[in-house]
């Protein structure tokens, strides 16, 4: 019930307008989200971490604000190191207009950053997105084949669509929507990633581990020992702001450890997704407020 209501919570304009206006809140938020993005990108990079970088905003309702959302990407690259990823929602692209312009627009991101030895993942959303998503991600591939795409294990066909996408560049995380018949305890989310990640580790493609959750962090490790992946052949992924003493533990012993970092103005739907995706991130983000208090 709690992740049903900040999620309706997430939609609603009224309550944005109220959090996103508190000066208490915009504090916390530049925790969690970057507001100098070269400087975090920097500052990530110097202490041995790789990132993918999120230019907040989805659902545009015209043309003219996906041309917007791509001239944010290119602009991003150029502030990008080599080994950097961007993360990308297909609906800030136009999907929900025509899923050719999110194609299209993808495409145009694609061919920027591949000069520039920067990768692109195109990210989940609402379970009404994910067959375009998929078709746009194999669309990419025929040309871009590093682009990679994420999988939310929260859905019930995860693990056959894991099998479904061997040899690419896939990123797990549990999800932070609804959809109808899927998982909803967080029993069964977790026995679905794990099933995910036996999946994606004793594949042929390159798995990205996107999860904060100790236990889940233990699996992945044990599956790539026990399928022979070296540091090389996976790569953990975390939200910036969140355990970054473990970010730098995992980095500091070899493995590849890739920072989610968000950022722009468009932050309130991202971060009420956060606390949807996981109770204790509600109790984490009071805990912060009550810090700064």
């Amino acid at each position: 019930m709690l992740r049903q209501a900040l999620l309706a919570v997430s939609r609603s304009a009224r309550a944005e307008r109220v959090i996103s206006t508190s000066p208490l809140t915009r504090a916390v938020v530049r925790r969690y989200v970057a507001d100098d993005i070269a400087r975090t990108v920097t500052e990530l990079t110097r202490r041995g971490l790789l990132v993918t970088v999120d230019h907040l905003g989805e659902d545009v309702h015209d043309r003219a604000q996906a041309e917007g959302a791509v001239r944010a990407y290119l602009d991003l690259l150029r502030v990008l190191p080599e080994g950097s990823d961007v993360s990308v929602k297909l609906t800030a692209l136009g999907l929900r207009l025509s899923e050719q312009l999110a194609l299209d627009n993808a495409a145009t991101i694609c061919e920027a950053a591949a000069p520039r030895g920067i990768t692109l993942t195109l990210d989940a959303e609402e379970h009404d997105t994910i067959p375009g998503l998929h078709s746009i991600h194999a669309t990419l591939r025929k040309e871009h084949p590093s682009v990679g795409v994420v999988v939310q294990a929260y859905l019930r066909d995860a693990a056959e669509r894991c099998a479904k996408l061997d040899g690419a560049r896939v990123r797990l995380c549990k999800g932070a929507y609804t959809a109808p018949g899927a998982h909803t305890s967080a029993a069964d989310i977790d026995r679905s990633y794990a099933r995910c990640l036996r999946v994606l580790m004793s594949g042929t493609g390159y798995p990205m581990v996107a999860t904060h959750d100790p236990r889940l962090l233990s699996v992945a490790a044990t599956l790539a020992v026990l399928e022979g992946r070296d540091h090389n052949g996976f790569e953990y992924q975390m939200l910036y702001g969140v355990r970054p003493d473990e970010q730098e533990r995992l980095a500091a012993q070899g493995a590849r450890m890739r920072v989610y970092v968000p950022y722009g103005a468009d932050w309130y739907a991202y971060l009420m997704r956060r606390l949807a995706e996981r109770p204790a991130n509600l109790a984490f983000f009071a805990r912060s407020l009550l810090s700064r208090g």
